[in-house]
């Protein structure tokens, strides 16, 4: 059972305990959705999506906002603040941080003036995120003191090197790193604090330099272009303590989430090469540790007289705000999948939804029949094709609507889904059973990036506006 949280009676941004924001949270309208450009001579930005399903506007872009530059490679994206600051009336989330990984720019945009039609408020250029050393920036999160921390991937010639970037919320300032004393992570990727248990941990995916240019299966097994571990920071003193070695099974562990309860000292994170998921726990000594509690096996697949394994590549994760479901994405199998998570220990598969994938765009043969039913068909909603796999997820406050986008990241978006890429991403909805557990997409909901205006986009991460279950993060006093 969550711990209720009421951190002082003013009211600031967001809700007071994921339970509020699970309960009392108000229906989704708006979707900020994170679009790429696979034609680098266009600019990426920030598309609104209409999600109110009373609007005439219902399931189509509105406003698109635009970066100013080429070549950005916009991926994720945070807040000014959230949830963590709720007992601070002062503070209001009115502004989406989304970095670029491939220009280090980090762009402010202001969501408050009008929700509907966001606008560039700033932006910090890239030089300064590398005259810390630092590039690839990932994943933004807010913290209580009103800061902003970005995750980062590589050094400034783009080498491995895991670290993190403090912004002013006040000012949009760069002002340093986070990470104190000698110690820094081989690498970076995403990351997730859990203050009452004076925590942090973050994961890892490779070296930017070397995943840039595609998937290259060769520096799987090598320790300098891809990594294995979870980096474990003390809190209070930001420094690296410890690091848990997941092996090969466990090889690029990407997104990372605690459980929202913020006393939980546990959580999971999707290692993507071997499609597995992990549950990483505090020992009673106090130290962590971490088990494989989910392995999604390689389907044996056929083409051309040649048979072959397809691993699913674990992409997105996340967990219901009840922290009773975990939802995963397969980008390769095409699948996406829904566990019960009531006892941690042993997640429970409930439901799983075909959307895609390899073996349906290139015409594998499956060679498992149990498999054979539900991988090898085209998906098509409203007359669309979906080319490509389900990749970024985002989940209503309620728990009762999955959206599902289908770009990765541009550069193995072409090498892997040419068509799609070619052709431009989509973003579908599953509509979730949250008693009973259950998925089923929805035929009548399709947002085709194909169709934009100004050619075909990439769409990765979405966000709502008053924030969602894996941009917000809850503390507690007791």
């Amino acid at each position: 059972m969550q711990s209720i949280l009421v951190r002082g009676a003013r009211k600031g941004p967001g809700y007071a305990s994921p339970l509020d924001a699970f309960n009392n949270g108000p229906r989704e309208e708006l979707l900020y959705v994170v679009c790429v450009r696979p034609n680098k001579n266009k600019q990426d930005y920030l598309a609104t999506v209409d999600v109110d399903s009373k609007s005439p506007t219902y399931g189509q872009v509105i406003h698109r906002t635009y970066t100013g530059v080429t070549e950005d490679e916009l991926h994720h994206s945070g807040w000014n603040v959230c949830s963590s600051c709720h007992d601070n009336a002062a503070l209001k989330r009115d502004l989406l941080i989304m970095p670029g990984l491939h220009s280090c720019n980090v762009y402010a945009v202001d969501v408050g003036t009008d929700p509907r039609k966001p606008r560039l408020h700033k932006v910090i250029d890239g030089s300064k995120m590398r005259s810390f050393n630092c590039s690839f920036p990932h994943t933004t999160h807010c913290l209580a003191t009103g800061e902003i921390m970005i995750s980062t991937m590589g050094d400034e010639n783009e080498n491995g090197k895991g670290d993190f970037v403090l912004i002013d919320s006040k000012t949009l300032e760069l002002t340093g790193t986070w990470t104190k004393g000698k110690n820094l992570a081989k690498f970076g990727y995403d990351f997730w604090y859990q203050p009452y248990h004076d925590v942090m941990i973050s994961s890892e995916w490779g070296t930017p330099k070397y995943f840039k240019s595609g998937f290259h299966a060769e520096d799987i097994s090598n320790p300098e272009r891809y990594g294995t571990k979870l980096n474990v920071y003390k809190w209070s003193t930001r420094e690296l303590q410890q690091v848990i070695d997941l092996g090969s099974e466990g090889c690029a562990p990407l997104e990372i989430r605690f459980l929202h309860d913020p006393k939980s000292a546990q959580g999971f994170v999707g290692c993507a090469v071997q499609a597995n998921v992990y549950r990483f726990y505090k020992t009673a000594e106090g130290t962590w540790k971490a088990d494989k509690v989910i392995d999604i096996p390689a389907k044996k697949v056929f083409k051309d007289g040649v048979e072959s394994e397809l691993n699913g590549l674990i992409s997105d994760i996340l967990l219901s705000l009840d922290d009773k479901y975990l939802y995963f994405s397969c980008w390769l199998h095409g699948d996406v999948y829904q566990y019960d998570i009531s006892n941690p220990e042993h997640p429970k598969l409930i439901s799983r939804v075909h959307l895609g994938g390899k073996v349906a765009s290139e015409g594998l043969k499956i060679l498992d029949k149990e498999e054979l039913k539900n991988s090898e068909k085209p998906i098509t909603v409203k007359g669309k094709i979906l080319q490509g796999g389900p990749q970024m997820l985002q989940l209503s406050l309620d728990g009762k609507r999955l959206y599902v986008s289908s770009s990765l990241y541009s550069p193995w978006d072409k090498q892997v889904y040419p068509k799609m890429a070619e052709e431009g991403g989509w973003l579908v909805k599953l509509d979730v059973d949250t008693v009973n557990g259950g998925m089923k997409l929805d035929p009548d909901f399709l947002v085709d990036f194909g169709a934009e205006p100004d050619g075909p986009a990439l769409p990765h991460e979405m966000r709502y506006p008053g924030g969602d279950c894996t941009s917000d993060i809850w503390l507690t006093d007791d």
